[in-house]
């Protein structure tokens, strides 16, 4: 049989014209991932503007110190006003160079994996289906700049951690860390195997985003692609993202939140050092002052699983039961978005050694302060102006004072952060008839009020 030459150089051209159309075609669209959504979305996810955070220590959370153990305490969460429930690194934990009786929970072994101390990937699974049949939100804690010693990572990818002149890995820079060595952010594999082990449990356990440790001191290129690529995966529900840090610019790489590092710091100092409530008014103006985009908050809180364990209870901190109210109202409600650490709603007053197993007595319970925090809470999730309101301060040296103005909704709070009684004085533009915000009475307000020891007052027009 004879061919026509040019008919068969003409048909191999095309043929590889085609090839290399498809090839160019291939390299622009996103990689297809190895794992299968499990799962369906979560339709009750909350804006980040509604969140009200809860963190689990999942060693202290029960007596068995188990996800289950948290699965079974989900309608307490829930009735307490909680719609994004935090769990502390689930993953095994590194035994080798292991600080504490258990070690921390912040030396990950493997980044795929679940803790068997806590229970099975099963385990996870339901507990967040059970947590969405609630209408709750689960996230997970990510540790992405450093690994246990015992992961599986060092021998098998050494060049995936930084190193010194000696070619040895090193901890983390200018800590104490030992027990954690420092992975290297130049390194493209590991980066992409960093991504694709926070892409697992977004697929594997569908957990609706992560509150990334440490955040500040790894890169935020790294950030902005690794959250460019989670939020592609859950096509129509968005994923909650959260800095343990206080970068402004982590809000350009994807973060919704950053942490209130300097507003705790500051309201601790407040009790401890006897400093005026106007500081508060000046850590909000320092924590907002590179945040340019209105609807971008910080995470504030009065205790969490480090200040709990290290520095003390919010009973400790905060002048006891009244104190540590009146100084959650502030947090939780002055601009911010609050953070809650298990036990603190029930006013347990033991420290939590989160290197070991002490588990939360919850038969302990003080009621009254479990439904002043319930209160407190649920103002704050039917109120615009204090979720995504504009902020205006007129503390003075005992009371926090500030309004929170959205849409027509104004809402003027009042704490007093001594253990005097104080007479506030109240600026004429905020003088006039307002509502209390949890009971509805009537409140004529004049020249001055006067609040008793920690004492505060909501009040609503």
């Amino acid at each position: 049989m004879k061919f026509n030459i040019k008919i068969i150089y003409a048909f191999v051209f095309a043929l590889a014209f085609v090839s290399c159309s498809s090839s160019d075609d291939d390299t622009s669209k996103e990689p297809v991932s190895p794992y299968t959504q499990y799962g369906a979305s979560f339709e009750k996810m909350p804006k980040k503007e509604d969140a009200i955070i809860y963190q689990v220590n999942i060693r202290a959370f029960s007596q068995a110190g188990t996800l289950k153990g948290v699965q079974d305490r989900l309608s307490q969460i829930q009735e307490l006003g909680a719609n994004v429930i935090y769990l502390m690194p689930v993953f095994p934990v590194g035994k080798e160079r292991a600080t504490g009786e258990l070690g921390s929970p912040y030396a990950v072994k493997d980044y795929k994996a679940v803790n068997p101390d806590f229970g099975t990937l099963q385990d996870l699974q339901t507990l967040v289906e059970e947590a969405h049949k609630k209408n709750m939100a689960v996230i997970l804690d990510w540790v992405a700049n450093h690994t246990a010693w015992d992961n599986a990572w060092i021998t098998q990818h050494p060049d995936w951690y930084q190193k010194d002149a000696d070619g040895k890995i090193i901890i983390p820079p200018g800590t104490n860390y030992n027990d954690v060595a420092q992975l290297n952010f130049e390194n493209t594999e590991m980066k992409d195997a960093m991504i694709d082990a926070m892409s697992y449990w977004v697929y594997n356990a569908n957990i609706d985003g992560f509150r990334c440790d440490y955040a500040d001191f790894v890169p935020n290129n790294f950030w902005t692609d690794a959250i460019t690529k989670l939020r592609k995966i859950k096509k129509n529900q968005n994923i909650l993202m959260l800095a343990e840090g206080s970068k402004f610019n982590h809000f350009a790489s994807g973060f919704d939140y950053t942490f209130g590092f300097n507003f705790f710091s500051t309201i601790e100092k407040l009790f401890k050092e006897n400093k005026p409530a106007t500081t508060i008014q000046d850590s909000n103006a320092t924590e907002y002052a590179n945040i340019y985009n209105p609807a971008d908050r910080v995470v504030r809180y009065t205790t969490n699983h480090d200040v709990n364990f290290s520095d003390g209870t919010p009973l400790e901190l905060f002048g006891g039961k009244k104190g540590s109210m009146a100084m959650f109202v502030v947090a939780a409600y002055l601009k911010s978005v609050p953070m809650i650490y298990n036990g603190q709603e029930i006013g347990f007053d033991k420290r939590l050694n989160y290197f070991a197993r002490t588990p939360i007595d919850w038969s302990t319970a003080d009621t009254e302060m479990l439904s002043e925090y319930k209160k407190i809470i649920a103002f704050r999730n039917t109120s615009k102006a204090i979720k995504t309101g504009e902020f205006t301060g007129y503390s003075s040296d005992a009371v926090s004072a500030f309004t929170m103005v959205k849409d027509g909704e104004k809402v003027f709070v009042l704490s007093n952060l001594t253990n005097s009684t104080v007479k506030q004085l109240i600026p004429a533009t905020l003088k006039g008839n307002w509502k209390d915000a949890f009971s509805g009475a009537a409140v004529v307000v004049g020249a001055d009020i006067t609040l008793e020891p920690f004492q505060y007052i909501i009040l609503k027009n």
